[in-house]
């Protein structure tokens, strides 16, 4: 079921919109009668790590070196030298 209800409306009545949302029901906020947002029930997503695992890589010979322009960034002109 969808529910439309203005913005002044969805002010004054947020927490009963969210219980509706929580039940599983959609809710559209309108500005004159156009639909500007909708409200739906949050479902969460499984966390993944390594997610990008083999799409990224690393010169390991470089890895430590230090950035002379991100020095001189922190630490002004005189960091990099």
């Amino acid at each position: 079921m969808i529910t439309t209800v203005n913005i002044h409306e969805a002010k004054t009545h947020l927490s009963r919109l969210l219980e509706q949302v929580a039940a599983g029901e959609r809710v559209v906020i309108a500005r004159a009668g156009t639909p500007v947002a909708e409200l739906v029930k949050h479902e969460p997503r499984p966390l993944v790590f390594g997610g990008l695992r083999g799409q990224l890589s690393f010169d390991d010979e470089h890895f430590d070196d230090v950035d002379n322009d991100i020095l001189e960034m922190f630490y002004g002109p005189d960091a990099a030298s």
